[in-house]
């Protein structure tokens, strides 16, 4: 069965960095898109980045493009997000997701983890 597995959550300060990972298993991780969503309280699930199947092109979301990357190694089965800049405004429940279409929509989305908390103070 698949899993999605978040690590890397955590406190942080206004401006500092985390980098968050995903271990998958129970399934082909290469022949799928990987991303990130986040949550915050009392908000809707929304779409922070994805990456290609072969790691070559990264999506941003516009409120955390040039302060996030992302990136993965198909050989370990994992994604990372590095986040960078942090602000208050991101702190949310950060969730890893695989889908087999080339969209990384809510909607697409084949496969959730349970989410990494991450919480950014001023």
């Amino acid at each position: 069965q698949v899993q999605l597995v978040e690590s890397g959550g955590g406190l942080v300060q206004a401006g500092g960095s985390l980098r968050l990972s995903c271990a998958a298993s129970g399934l082909t991780f290469s022949t799928y898109v990987m991303g990130w969503f986040r949550q915050a309280p009392g908000k809707e699930r929304e779409f922070v980045a994805a990456i290609s199947r072969d790691g070559v092109i990264g999506f941003y979301a516009d409120s955390v493009r040039g302060r996030f990357t992302i990136s993965r190694e198909n050989a370990k089965n994992t994604v990372s997000l590095q986040m960078n800049s942090l602000k208050p405004a991101d702190t949310a429940v950060y969730y890893c997701a695989a889908t087999w279409r080339d969209s990384m929509t809510h909607g697409a989305v084949d496969y959730w983890g349970k989410g990494t908390l991450v919480t950014v103070s001023s």
